[in-house]
């Protein structure tokens, strides 16, 4: 088990900083005096660990501790779930978020499924051609930057739809985030590249400063204190739906509107409600697989891919060979080019999903691959039927066998840019995930068409893959990952890792990965990808490019002995904890 601890810089008094946050409203720290195994100040990040009972895999050690702690005082999966997602909206304001939304898949001990789909929505008054000017072409970071970017949020939503699965009262779930934001938590080096790199936009897209905008630069062991969002998260604890969706935090809401062009209405807020979807399942190899159903792309994807590589012995070509990656890259390449034609929100699309994951179909797809040979993306085209890159994911096991798999964006990192005066959180840039224009694609080079255009109400396609995995009907695998376009085949990766090449979870989640989307043409590999690799690959026709580390992938596996393996990626700070 790898370890980091993380320790406050600062001398000044906590209490000091949060002194005016008291006068408003009452504050204390009631979780963390009830829980001093946790300090915000001082903590530790595992990267793995085996738990007798229970345990969180997330994008943050606090956020993973608080989890862990609300299940080892009785509450369950769903309980730990909504106290993460909360936790991870101050802890880490990159992705973990109230001002986005995303998507949880779920599997109660009974064998019940669960699919809640809290995305964001386009507001009523956007229309297809927004973001194009008079020639017709995409205005400059318009869909990406600004208010005029932001969905409607549905984080909020979500997780008080969670609670009629959950044990403990919501106001004690909330607790320890509202604690967090007051008082504060020391920040690591990446939290503080992160905040200073952004810093210029935060003062560019906002219409005020915030916690975020301090003039000093930020350091590792600096406290951040987010007075205005323990304030909005103590409305949500004392109204629900009403202390979000409604009242001040509404009204701070479309006045940031305001401000550089966005038209979400108090209107769009009060309307928005979660929907529940019918995950996607299928089996591989004697392991049964559940992900997501449109409007996110990743189950389809998932099942495809999969499916189509099913046939070879995989495992005889070995883990990252040229063998091994053409196969599957060449799954991911038609997969891909069925995600830009055929998908979108099934409310306002009628998505082929049967036929996309049919045996017949799939067979069809894969009948003129040859072993050895390259493909190409301008012969390879979608099926004919008949019929975000920063984004955080946690999965979460709990003592009974109920498995909760959860990824929420704000779509890019620090979602639009634009913190909400008086409210202090940041809005989501999800609008850049519909297709902007036929054929242009978005931030993350993904190509659409029609069925991800512009429509009021409606939902924008995702990428976004919580997934489970049973084994012999029971449960086996919670996992997940951020990465916009990447977040399927990172999924696919890391499943293949495990069973195929008989991986430990740890093992496969840090692995080197490598990405094919269709159109680019082109591999893109991780640094550390094995150069012997790139070059066969290369040999074969293939075009390759170098790039960093995408994605955190996180997960939960139970032994054969039914302990809690947990695991976080290495490629962020990532953190692990049970009981």
């Amino acid at each position: 088990m790898k370890k980091r601890t993380i320790k406050s810089k600062l001398a000044i008094s906590i209490t000091l900083f949060a002194l005016p946050l008291m006068t408003t409203l009452s504050f204390g720290q009631d979780f963390f005096k009830a829980h001093t195994n946790i300090n915000p100040y001082q903590y530790e990040i595992a990267k793995e660990k085996t738990f007798e009972h229970a345990a969180v895999s997330s994008a943050h050690a606090l956020a993973s501790m608080v989890g862990a702690a609300i299940m080892q005082d009785g509450g369950n999966a769903f309980d730990a779930a909504i106290a993460v997602q909360f936790s991870l909206a101050v802890v880490f304001p990159a992705a973990g978020n109230i001002g986005g939304g995303g998507f949880m898949l779920a599997r109660k001990t009974n064998g019940e499924l669960i699919g809640l789909d809290y995305r964001e929505e386009a507001p009523a008054k956007a229309s297809r051609d927004m973001y194009l000017d008079e020639n017709g072409n995409p205005y400059p970071n318009k869909s990406t930057r600004g208010a005029m970017a932001s969905g409607i949020p549905g984080s909020v939503a979500g997780m008080l739809s969670i609670h009629a699965y959950a044990k403990i009262p919501l106001a004690k779930l909330i607790e320890p985030a509202i604690e967090l934001a007051a008082f504060g938590f020391v920040i690591s080096e990446s939290e503080a590249k992160g905040l200073n790199a952004n810093r210029n936009n935060f003062i560019k897209n906002s219409s005020s400063e915030s916690a975020f905008t301090k003039k000093e630069i930020w350091k590792a062991g600096d406290t951040l204190i987010q007075p205005e969002l323990a304030l909005t998260l103590k409305r949500i604890q004392e109204k629900g739906a009403a202390g979000f969706y409604e009242g001040p935090t509404a009204d701070y809401i479309v006045k940031e509107m305001s401000h550089s062009g966005g038209i979400i209405t108090l209107e769009d807020l009060k309307k928005y409600s979660p929907k529940f979807r019918k995950p996607i399942e299928f089996d591989y190899k004697d392991h049964h697989i559940i992900s997501f159903a449109p409007p996110s792309s990743g189950g389809i994807l998932l099942a495809q891919m999969m499916k189509l590589i099913a046939p070879f012995d995989i495992s005889k070509m070995e883990h990252n060979t040229a063998a091994s990656v053409s196969l599957m890259v060449e799954a991911q390449r038609r997969a891909y080019a069925d995600r830009a034609e055929h998908m979108g929100d099934p409310d306002f699309w009628k998505v082929p999903t049967k036929t996309l994951v049919s045996d017949h179909y799939l067979k069809q797809r894969m009948a003129d691959y040859q072993p050895g040979i390259k493909g190409s993306s301008k012969i390879t085209n979608a099926g004919q039927i008949h019929e975000s890159e920063q984004t955080t994911h946690f999965s979460i096991i709990d003592k009974e066998g109920n498995m909760v798999a959860i990824t929420t964006t704000l779509n890019d990192s620090y979602g639009n840019k634009t913190i909400v005066a008086g409210a202090g959180f940041i809005l989501n840039n999800e609008m850049d995930d519909f297709s902007l224009k036929a054929g242009v694609p978005n931030m993350y080079g993904a190509i659409g068409g029609i069925a991800n255009s512009i429509q009021a109400g409606k939902r924008m396609l995702s990428s976004m893959a919580p997934t489970l995995v049973t084994l012999n009907n029971k449960p086996y695998l919670t996992i997940g990952t951020p990465g916009g376009t990447t977040i399927p085949n990172q999924v696919y990766e890391g499943l293949i890792g495990i069973i195929d090449f008989k991986m430990s979870l740890k093992q496969s989640i840090d692995e080197p990965r490598f990405h094919h989307q269709w159109i680019p043409d082109n591999i893109m590999l991780e640094t550390e990808f094995p150069e012997e690799t790139e070059k066969a690959l290369k040999a074969m026709g293939y075009n390759t490019l170098k790039r960093g580390h995408f994605g955190r992938m996180d997960g939960v596996q139970i032994s054969s002995n039914g302990k809690r393996i947990a695991a976080g990626d290495k490629r962020g700070d990532d953190s692990v904890a049970g009981y």
